[in-house]
């Protein structure tokens, strides 16, 4: 069986390291690579589907392989689907470390739901990925996971707003799962899981 050979088109290690573990795990016959040295695409777009299509077609035009990425963020009740695209971007700020990021994301969220009651703390993860290959076949599938913000952050696995959100159904938030734990019901893991089947159909002989 021959190997198909895809570009992740993505530089945040945190979640390259979760996208290769999510697609390694549907033993499709591909090998991953990452995305080389480069300008940041800016993300015009106004959906998440957008965005993905966007860094995908830009992978293409980069490297000539088959690319996939993803655009995924936090949609919050009381903020009306916010920060949405926005997610991590969301204090501004864009020096320091991701972590650093991270921090501010999560120190914003919470003081502008620091008078919200619990029961409208209500959140989704969501999460469109997009495949587009060379030749102009493009897909895109979606994952969605259902929550509620907590009042702190808890946990020290997971990236972004993960020590915040407490997942429907779990009693551990996003940041105190195990890898294995969040792939199984996470926003990505719903989406490449969707994606991996139409990888196989359209690049996997």
């Amino acid at each position: 069986m021959s190997t198909a050979k895809i570009v992740l088109a993505t530089r945040n290690e945190a979640k390259l390291t979760e996208l290769r573990r999510i697609l390694a795990a549907s033993d499709l016959a591909i090998e991953l690579v990452g995305l080389p040295d480069g300008e940041e695409v800016a993300e015009t777009g106004t959906t998440f589907a957008e965005n993905a299509l966007i860094k995908a077609r830009a992978a293409v035009e980069a490297t000539g392989l088959p690319a996939v990425a993803d655009d995924s963020g936090l949609a919050v009740d009381e903020l009306a689907g916010m920060p949405g695209i926005r997610s991590a971007r969301w204090s501004g700020r864009r020096d320091g470390t991701r972590e650093q990021r991270d921090e501010a994301n999560n120190a914003l969220l919470l003081a502008q739901l620091d008078d919200v009651p619990a029961e409208r703390r209500g959140a989704a993860f969501v999460c469109a990925v997009a495949l587009v290959t060379p030749e102009g076949v493009e897909r895109v599938a979606h994952g969605k996971l259902r929550g509620a913000l907590l009042n702190a952050p808890r946990g020290q696995n997971g990236f972004g707003y993960d020590p915040l959100f407490l997942a429907d159904g779990q009693t551990g938030t996003n940041a105190e799962l195990t890898a294995a734990e969040k792939d199984a019901i996470s926003h990505r893991g719903r989406a490449f899981r969707e994606l991996a089947v139409v990888i196989g159909q359209v690049l996997v002989p």
